[in-house]
């Protein structure tokens, strides 16, 4: 029996990196996590959705799109949920292995 590794499955059945639907998936899945991340955190703080909108300016319906994914959202208002969480945000950016950057 041949095994597989995710990366050649990924390949087969979602599309080669650098393909327009791997960039897609990968986008997708990365934004699935962020949204459990935020919905984690949340818990943590014992904040329900509609405590955490309200500190924030914005409905709950607004945090249940964010944890859920449901809803292309912007940068700043997911920015505004890690200050009213009080967390710690570290990003890294990397331009074709030209430029590297990290904001803390």
């Amino acid at each position: 029996m041949k095994t597989y590794s995710l990366e050649e499955l990924t390949d087969k059945y979602i599309g080669e990196k650098g393909s327009n639907e791997r960039e897609l998936f990968e986008f997708e899945l990365k934004t699935d996590i962020l949204g459990e991340m935020i919905k984690k955190a949340r818990k943590e703080k014992n904040l329900t959705q509609e405590e955490l909108g309200k500190l924030i300016g914005v409905q709950k319906a607004q945090i249940s799109k964010i944890e859920n994914n449901t809803k292309d959202v912007r940068f700043s208002t997911i920015m505004r949920v890690f200050s009213a969480l009080k967390a710690t945000v570290k990003m890294s950016i990397d331009f074709n292995s030209d430029s590297h950057f990290e904001l803390v």
